[in-house]
């Protein structure tokens, strides 16, 4: 299951979304939309995110577009400020906007 992270969309003194909190939840899961401490409006945070490919640090190889779809994952390049589109994978939107998140 992927860890999604969140913090406070408004200033509350609540320390637990000032500061962020992690929660690990299913894909199908409804995103948080209120702190589980105070109620405060909750904004879903874009991290990176780290996927261990198995290759040593000798390898000249990548994860090809074709092996990304085949594991379920799906991959977007950034076209513009802001704007990116679907280079691999079946799931999600084939574009989006950072800024609508």
């Amino acid at each position: 299951m992927p860890i999604y992270c969140y913090q406070q969309a408004e200033e509350t003194d609540c320390d637990l979304c000032r500061k962020g909190f992690e929660v690990r939840q299913k894909l199908s899961d409804t995103p948080l939309d209120a702190c589980p401490e105070c109620g405060a409006k909750l904004k879903k945070i874009i991290t990176k995110v780290n996927i261990h490919t198995g290759l040593t640090s000798g390898g000249g190889h990548t994860l090809s577009e074709k092996n990304i779809s085949k594991q379920g994952f799906t991959q977007y390049r950034k076209v513009g400020p802001g704007q990116y589109e679907k280079t691999a994978g079946k799931q999600g939107p084939d574009q989006f906007n950072a800024k609508d998140l």
